[in-house]
């Protein structure tokens, strides 16, 4: 974990007695600092937000195992990273399609004439989803217009027309499934294996235990891809469990952060640093980094233009975020300007 550093290491500038600029060197000697020209910046009342940077991978949610069809020789699979939503083949036994569907419960008996139940609920919602059954009621009764709506569906499916739906057919999962993984590789026997997740964009971070005050439920995070593009993000994930990864090394916990609809690409596994909220300081004074002047004697000041005149105020400081920081000083009010030294 790496946090940001509001001030660059290496020279500041100082106001000595005499009103001479010198330059504090790393090593603690001063020389006279090089002419700069100065800009104004404008002290703003705001929200100001610390922020601790973090590793984490870019992935997908929800991962999980996934079996689907009857046994016997699996003919055809879809390839790994592939989306398979409703209506759509997750795999071929003997050469018949095994068809997704949403819903929460599982595929766990045979549906025909006569059953009722939420399962059959679901099925129904599925076939008015995918266009069968115009005269479909969807409720918990499986009756002859449910019969006519699945057989319309197995006709298009390649399957014998019986009205009548089983497990050997059907899977159902909550949304659509991204594979991220075949386990039955075609000609081998079935049912059909497989490693799915859902198809929303994560990241997962393996955050160090000790800095867990930063995982706070539903918190913004900022996801900053190696191509150079930030996406906003929100913690949906905190593990309660610290684990190791090596005997070595610190225990982390688990941490999740949604992207939402975010166009990151289809890239699992890239590697992403992550901005997570420390400190957050409401309705406070800020001021650029830059325009802090460091004292001599001590501490830090300002210089407030005002009127075509300056004067160097000093300042207590808050809260750094955003190339800005907060700051507290007499006199000091929002929309005034304090010199901002440039080359």
């Amino acid at each position: 974990m790496r946090r940001r550093r509001a001030l660059a290491a290496g020279a500041v500038v100082v106001a000595a007695s005499g009103g001479g600029l010198f330059a504090v060197l790393q090593d603690g000697s001063t020389q006279p600092a090089a002419a700069k020209s100065v800009k104004t910046a404008d002290i703003e009342r705001g929200d100001l937000v610390d922020t601790e940077n973090v590793d984490g991978t870019l992935t997908y949610g929800d991962e999980r195992n996934l079996t689907a069809g009857p046994a016997g020789v699996v003919t055809w699979t879809p390839a790994e990273g592939a989306i398979v939503k409703r209506g759509k083949s997750l795999a071929k036994i003997d050469g018949s399609p095994v068809t997704l569907m949403y819903g929460r419960i599982p595929m766990y008996r045979q549906l025909g004439s006569g059953t009722e139940g939420k399962d059959v609920k679901q099925l129904e919602a599925n076939l008015k989803a995918l266009g069968y059954g115009d005269d479909l009621t969807v409720d918990e009764d499986y009756t002859s217009a449910t019969a006519s709506a699945v057989r319309e569906w197995q006709e298009d499916r390649g399957l014998d027309e019986t009205g009548t739906v089983t497990a050997d057919q059907i899977v159902f999962q909550p949304g659509a499934v991204r594979v991220k993984e075949v386990k039955t590789a075609v000609g081998a026997r079935g049912p059909a294996g497989f490693s799915v997740t859902g198809t929303t964009r994560t990241v997962h971070v393996d955050l160090v235990a000790t800095a867990q005050n930063l995982a706070r439920l539903g918190a913004k995070a900022t996801v900053n891809l190696p191509s150079g593009d930030s996406f906003d993000g929100r913690i949906t994930t905190v593990g309660t469990v610290a684990k190791k990864v090596s005997q070595d090394s610190e225990e982390t916990v688990d941490l999740e952060i949604s992207l939402g609809k975010a166009k990151t690409g289809r890239i699992d596994q890239a590697p992403v640093t992550v901005d997570l909220e420390s400190e957050r300081r409401k309705n406070v004074l800020s001021v650029p980094v830059e325009a802090l002047i460091a004292l001599s004697e001590g501490g830090f000041g300002v210089e407030v233009s005002e009127n075509g005149a300056t004067r160097l105020t000093g300042v207590e400081l808050g809260v750094f975020g955003d190339g800005r920081v907060e700051v507290e000083g007499e006199g000091l009010k929002e929309g005034m300007k304090v010199t901002v030294p440039h080359g």
